[in-house]
């Protein structure tokens, strides 16, 4: 469909584009002060430009024009990226309503699952794959777009980390994407790897300018379009999972959020500093190091996700084992699990070993 030096081309496009426009609306925000202002939740210590995410789509924007590339619902894929980016777009300039966010979120979601994109089927061990009907489907397609945006929407507290995850979860999909020959999700990562490290040029810490929900709700939609072009269509046992395991993190995250937010008898959509990259500099961890930290276990679950493309049953049951293990690690990492840890019965260990020797 394309060749490798259209899409080098593609990516150099979305690149430079970002690139050049994000300045431009660094400079914008600040002139109709549309930026995000310091307080004692967030890290910043001056007022921000906060809608960077239009940098990123720019840059992807700019790619896709030169790539122009083709799918039956490709339309409403557009359509859908568009609202979900005006949704956020409104929220960062207004502070929209929980409710009426959530609204747009589904809106954006509904127009791709009516469109005909939807999770047909899922591939379950010692089930084999079970095809879902049409309302089940379509209900499941929604859930999975709101549920990434949001995850990654809730991961962006530091500099540079929701672009950085993005990233890493779009670079994995590509590999996947390379080894199944699935052209379509190839184009779209090139285009979406370009735009967002466009901009990660001046998000890293410390930032010029932020993504705000304008960027983390377009770019968690991206992964839930990509993964359901490519990874939910796969024949691989677990492969309802794999999209999950690329994610990771920002699911863990969600998770941990809402049920510390139930048990608190909290609002889901609170906001509190007991995210992951909180805890992190709770911990003693720098900016940079807390960032560097999640980038690493992002990594990790992306390639255990490779890993698990088309695998046979033993090898996905084997890297599940790996995935819990390190989620596990991370939580130690985090202070989230200090007790009972696997790092404690270490510690455990050598204290006994010692006491014996004395």
């Amino acid at each position: 469909m394309w060749s490798a030096a259209e899409l080098l081309i593609a990516f150099i496009i979305a690149l430079l584009t970002a690139i050049i426009t994000t300045p431009i609306i660094i400079w914008v925000s600040k002139k109709c002060n549309l930026v995000d202002q310091p307080d004692q939740r967030k890290q910043h210590q001056k007022a921000v430009a906060s809608i960077g995410g239009l940098g990123i789509f720019f840059g992807i924007a700019a790619g896709f024009f030169y790539l122009q590339p083709e799918h039956p619902q490709m339309t409403a894929i557009i359509i859908g990226g568009i609202i979900m980016l005006l949704t956020g777009l409104l929220d960062d300039i207004v502070d929209l309503r929980p409710g009426t966010k959530l609204l747009g979120q589904i809106g954006a979601a509904s127009v791709v699952a009516y469109s005909g994109l939807v999770i047909e089927k899922l591939t379950l061990p010692f089930m084999g794959t079970v095809f879902l009907g049409e309302y089940v489907g379509i209900a499941l397609t929604i859930f999975w777009i709101v549920a990434a945006a949001n995850a990654i929407n809730l991961i962006d507290g530091l500099d540079g980390l929701a672009g950085g995850v993005s990233t890493i979860a779009f670079i994995s999909i590509l590999v996947m994407a390379i080894m199944d020959s699935r052209m379509i999700v190839i184009g779209l990562c090139v285009l979406l790897i370009g735009g967002t490290l466009g901009f990660l040029a001046f998000n890293f810490h410390p930032a010029k300018i932020f993504m705000g929900d304008t960027g983390a709700l377009f770019l968690g939609y991206s992964i839930a379009i990509i993964s359901m072009l490519g990874l939910f269509k796969n024949v691989a046992f677990f492969s309802f999972v794999i999209p999950i395991i690329v994610i990771a993190l920002p699911v863990f995250d969600t998770l941990l959020a809402i049920i510390r937010r139930i048990s608190n008898k909290q609002g889901i959509s609170v906001a509190d500093r007991n995210h992951i990259h909180y805890l992190l500099l709770k911990n003693g961890y720098s900016h940079r190091q807390s960032v560097w930290i999640i980038y690493a276990f992002s990594m990790f679950f992306g390639a255990m996700g490779i890993v698990v493309n088309n695998a046979q049953l033993m090898t996905s049951l084997a890297v599940f084992c790996f995935v819990i293990l390190g989620i596990h690690l991370f939580s130690v990492v985090c202070g989230i699990r200090s007790r009972g840890s696997i790092v404690s019965l270490f510690h455990k260990k050598e204290e006994l070993h010692k006491r014996r020797l004395k």
